[in-house]
C-alpha cells in the first residue's frame, strides 16, 4: 500500500482474508451440525457492519476504508458472499454508519501476507488522519502486531478481533465469532433452544 497514492480513511479495517475465512468455515460446520440446518454464506457488507460496530463506529457519515489482504493465487473467499477479490476491490457500499470502500491486495513474492497487514497497521498508526484501526488478524502474527500497537497514540481506538482473548496490548479486543455468527444468519436465540 504506497502511502503516496492512497488517502487514509479514518477508519481502518485490516482484514487476513484467509484467516477470516477459515473461521467463517469452522463456524458454519459446527452450527450447521448443532442447529440441523445449512448455514448460508457470511453477508459480506452485514459482517463489515458488525466489524466496524464493534470497533466503536457510530451510526452517522463515516469513512471507512477495508483492506482485504490474502495469498496470491487465492480468487476469493468461499464462505462469505460476494466472494472475489477481483469483484470486491474498488467496490464501495453506504449504509446507516457511513461509506465502506473495500481494497483488495494481494501477497507478492517480495512480500507475505503477514508483512504487508503489519506495514499497513504500522502505518494507520503513524497517520495522523486515522482515528481508528480494526484489525482481524491471523494469531500467527499477533505478537509483531502487538509490538507495532504499542507505540500507537492513546487518541487512537485499535480493535483487534480474534477467537479468543489475546494477551495483552495497548488496544481493545472483541470476540471475532460474534460479528461472524450475525452475518451468517446464526441467532442467539437458535442456540439457546438447542442449550
Amino acid at each position: 500500500m504506497n502511502q503516496q497514492d492512497t488517502s487514509w480513511a479514518e477508519t481502518m479495517i485490516v482484514v487476513d482474508a484467509e484467516y477470516a475465512d477459515s473461521v467463517a468455515f469452522d463456524l458454519t460446520v459446527n452450527f450447521e451440525r448443532m442447529l440441523e440446518r445449512r448455514i448460508p454464506k457470511a453477508d459480506m457488507s452485514l459482517w463489515l457492519d458488525c466489524v466496524a460496530l464493534d470497533g466503536g463506529v457510530r451510526e452517522g457519515g463515516n469513512n471507512l476504508q477495508v483492506v482485504l489482504v490474502h495469498e496470491r493465487g487465492t480468487d476469493g473467499f468461499n464462505n462469505f458472499t460476494p466472494s472475489r477479490f477481483d469483484e470486491l476491490s474498488g467496490k464501495a457500499f453506504k449504509d446507516h454508519l457511513g461509506e465502506f470502500s473495500i481494497m483488495a491486495i494481494s501477497s507478492e513474492e517480495i512480500a507475505s501476507k503477514q508483512q504487508i497487514i503489519t506495514d499497513i497497521v504500522a502505518t494507520a498508526v503513524a497517520e495522523k488522519s486515522v482515528k481508528r484501526i480494526i484489525i482481524v488478524p491471523d494469531t500467527t502474527y499477533y505478537d509483531e502486531l502487538r509490538h507495532i500497537l504499542r507505540n500507537a497514540d492513546e487518541d487512537k481506538r485499535i480493535t483487534m478481533l480474534a477467537m479468543q482473548p489475546m494477551p495483552g496490548g495497548n488496544f481493545r479486543q472483541e470476540i471475532l465469532g460474534y460479528s461472524l455468527m450475525q452475518a451468517l444468519g446464526i441467532h442467539a436465540d437458535e442456540i439457546e433452544k438447542r442449550g
